[in-house]
């Protein structure tokens, strides 16, 4: 728990983030931007209170709204006072105490004139929560925290399980771990976290679903390379791309590297890693070389094959496609307040592009592996079902773990789509 000494500090922070966000900056550049500004704020804390306060997609705004009548103040002050709410509603920190750090907050920002506003705000709102959760209840974006043509897509889709989507995506998500089959096995790993105090339950072949997150310093093995955390979702990927000693094989979207290594954990093969972004592409050498795996990765957009493919086809193709990332809001909080609804047929153009390209260098009774990490359709069956129909050689057939091809987030995994496309000979 933060102290009462910091959080003024932190809520300010967590502020100069939470507007740069609603302005359209995505929550990982701004903590990579301050990380090389050398920010003093606790790291762990700083990410306990952007993504709380950016789950919270429309109940802040609504809320600020009600309590000021209407008129929305500065940008900064706004986005301290929903992280300042946040906190209200957490419980971890006394009413007067929030209300205190948040007025204190206000001289950090150069906001001294806003000090009077921020206290009777949230001062109102200790006063009037009640009667303020009843006025807001008939508003979808603050009662399901999501924008409302998100909420629409998601009911229309889904109509017997919309509002347990939406309600995932404000969870916390779940912590899983993936067990690296080279260094043990996956019940062995389960006994040596019980032995350290750690509770947890396999959910798949190689995954182990923690009851409590932890610091990834303090899973047994994970500097050598015994365990990564990845969620179970994410682990289908390498299961369902029915491997096989000796194939060559392609990830063409490969960052930060989870699936890629999962795969050859599973199996020997040869692997093509590509990324557009080099960064990326570092960070995942990086990662491969604490599971002490290799692979050949190429910084490269997959669609511009003269600029990476030798002509050798592969045997199976990963096309883990940019995507909205609307099956792992929950982590990625950011995306609800950056995405709108013309990105999505944007993004549905982009991954049919990939698919074509991909296709090409995939070798005739080979296999594609599609993958979303989205619950929208227009984004998946919309997508494949249009590629197989235009693409004489290309059949959809079974995944390997018959499975169905859209997980949508749950306690125990995140949203992900899986289609499998297999090339005729």
């Amino acid at each position: 728990m933060t102290g009462a000494s910091t959080l003024a500090r932190e809520l300010r922070d967590t502020a100069q983030i939470v507007t740069r966000v609603a302005a359209g900056k995505s929550l990982a550049s701004e903590f990579d931007r301050m990380a090389e500004e050398g920010s003093t704020s606790a790291r762990g804390a700083l990410i306990d209170l952007t993504h709380g306060t950016l789950r919270r997609y429309g109940r802040g705004q609504v809320i600020v709204g009600e309590l000021s009548r209407h008129r929305r103040p500065d940008p900064p002050v706004e986005a301290l006072l929903w992280c300042a709410l946040y906190c209200l509603e957490s419980g971890r920190y006394a009413h007067y105490t929030v209300v205190d750090q948040a007025v204190r907050a206000c001289a950090l920002l150069e906001k001294p004139g806003a000090r009077g506003y921020v206290n009777a705000m949230l001062r109102g709102f200790v006063r009037q929560r009640k009667a303020l959760e009843a006025r807001i209840s008939a508003e979808p974006e603050a009662l399901y925290q999501h924008p409302q043509w998100w909420i629409d897509v998601v009911r229309t889709c889904y109509p017997g399980r919309w509002e347990d989507v939406l309600a995932a995506g404000n969870s916390h998500p779940p912590m899983c771990l993936r067990v690296n089959s080279r260094r043990t096995t996956t019940s062995a790993y389960g006994e040596e976290l019980a032995e350290r105090g750690m509770a947890a339950r396999q959910v798949a072949e190689h995954a182990l679903l923690l009851e409590r997150p932890v610091p990834v310093e303090r899973l047994p093995g994970f500097p050598s390379g015994k365990v990564s955390v990845q969620d179970a979702g994410a682990q289908r990927a390498a299961q369902c791309l029915d491997l096989a000693p000796g194939q060559r094989v392609l990830d063409a979207c490969a960052a930060p590297g989870g699936k890629a290594a999962h795969i050859l954990e599973r199996c020997e093969v040869g692997l093509t890693a590509l990324d557009a972004d080099p960064a990326r592409c570092a960070q995942m050498e990086r990662n491969l070389d604490r599971l002490q795996l290799r692979a050949s990765v190429r910084a490269a957009d997959c669609t511009q094959l003269a600029a990476w493919w030798d002509g050798a086809p592969f045997d199976r193709v990963l096309a883990d496609v940019p995507c909205s990332a609307s099956g792992v809001a929950r982590r990625h909080p950011d995306v609800k307040w950056l995405r709108r609804a013309r990105d999505v047929p944007a993004f549905a153009s982009r991954q049919t592009s990939i698919l074509e390209a991909l296709w090409r260098v995939l070798r005739p009774g080979g296999k594609l592996l599609y993958v979303t990490c989205s619950v929208f359709p227009q984004e998946n069956d919309t997508v494949t079902d249009a590629f197989v129909a235009s693409a004489p050689d290309a059949l959809r057939i079974p995944l390997p773990d018959a499975g169905p091809a859209q997980w949508l987030p749950d306690a125990v995994h995140d949203g992900f789509y899986y289609a499998l496309i297999e090339k005729k000979a």
